[in-house]
């Protein structure tokens, strides 16, 4: 198994898709739907990546992402942004807010987790084996 990745997702069809997509290419993935439960499944699971919606109900995935870098545990977890946001100004403050990258969507199927991989230096990072 490559790693442990919890995507944070209120889209039941998005949800089916990157699980499909990186468990297909050796990732064991957790979901949550809200950003309220994202954060608590990250402080009791720690993943190795949390890929991130920003449009999400109660709290949005920027608020998510800044409460997340509040955890000492998830300090060095790459945070992914995967955001139908694409105006100008919506990377940078994804960025700013705690992410570390940030796919558009939709995604590319036949690209997606190769895009993930790279932002995330993953073949780097040690996550084979973990």
């Amino acid at each position: 198994m490559k790693g442990r990745v919890l995507l944070i997702e209120d889209n039941e069809q998005n949800r089916y898709l990157l699980t499909f997509l990186l468990t297909r290419h050796g990732y064991h993935v957790e979901s949550a739907c809200d950003g309220r439960s994202g954060i608590d499944q990250a402080k009791t699971e720690v993943p190795d990546l949390i890929l991130l919606d920003i449009q999400l109900p109660t709290m949005d995935g920027y608020a998510v992402a800044m409460a997340l870098r509040q955890i000492p545990s998830l300090d060095r977890t790459p945070i992914i942004a995967v955001t139908s946001y694409a105006m100008v100004g919506d990377r940078e403050k994804a960025l700013s807010s705690g992410c570390d990258g940030y796919i558009e969507k939709p995604i590319d199927p036949d690209t997606f987790v190769a895009e993930v991989e790279r932002l995330c230096g993953l073949a780097h990072a040690g996550w084979e084996g973990a």
